[in-house]
C-alpha cells in the first residue's frame, strides 16, 4: 500500500479533492447568495457573466438526461469514467500526469454530484466576446476537466517521444 500511496498519487488526490470541494462551494454561492437561479444573469466584466444554466446532457449537450433512467444512466457513464481516471492516475508516477488525471478526476466528481443529487449540473461561467461565445456556459469542473486533458494530450504528444528516445539512447552501448 505504501508504493501506491507515493507523494505524487496523494498531491493528485488532493487537488482532485479540492477540485470537487471548490466546484461545489462555488455552485453552491452561486444558486445561494447570489440567486443566479432567479436572477439568471449577472454583467460582471465587458466579456465575463455569470448565465445560469442547467445542462441535462454530457459534453457539449449530447445524451440529454430527459427520464430518470437516462439520468442515471448518465450518471453511471461518468462514474465509470471517473473509475477508469482514478485507476490511471495511480499507475502514473510523473506528476505532470497524474496533475492532469486528478484535474479531470476532480471535475468529474464534481459534475457527477450535481447529476446525482439534481438531475443536471448547474453551468454559469460564460466567457463571450460581443455575443460571440466561444465555449458553451461551463463550470470550475468543466474547465478543470479540460485544462486537464490538455495537459495528458500535450504531454503524450511532446514528452513521451522524449522519454523513449533517452531510454533508447541509454539502451545502446557506448562504443569504447
Amino acid at each position: 500500500m505504501a508504493n501506491l500511496l507515493t507523494r505524487h498519487r496523494v498531491i493528485g488526490l488532493l487537488l482532485a479533492a479540492i477540485i470537487a470541494i471548490a466546484d461545489q462551494a462555488i455552485k453552491a454561492y452561486v444558486v445561494g447568495p447570489l440567486a443566479l437561479r432567479e436572477v439568471r444573469n449577472i454583467e460582471l466584466l465587458p466579456f465575463f457573466d455569470l448565465t445560469y444554466t442547467e445542462n441535462r446532457g454530457i459534453s457539449l449537450g449530447m445524451l440529454q438526461a430527459t427520464n430518470m433512467e437516462m439520468r442515471y444512466l448518465l450518471v453511471l457513464m461518468t462514474a465509470a469514467i471517473a473509475l477508469i481516471v482514478f485507476v490511471w492516475m495511480l499507475r502514473e508516477k510523473k506528476l505532470g500526469d497524474i496533475i492532469g488525471l486528478a484535474m479531470i478526476l476532480g471535475g468529474a466528481i464534481g459534475n457527477i454530484r450535481d447529476r446525482w443529487n439534481l438531475g443536471y449540473v448547474i453551468d454559469y461561467a460564460d466567457l463571450h466576446i460581443g455575443d460571440f461565445r466561444p465555449f458553451l456556459i461551463f463550470n470550475v469542473a468543466d474547465a478543470a476537466i479540460t485544462i486537464g486533458v490538455v495537459i495528458i494530450l500535450a504531454r503524450s504528444l511532446f514528452l513521451r517521444e522524449k522519454d523513449e528516445d533517452e531510454l533508447d539512447a541509454k539502451s545502446i552501448p557506448s562504443e569504447n
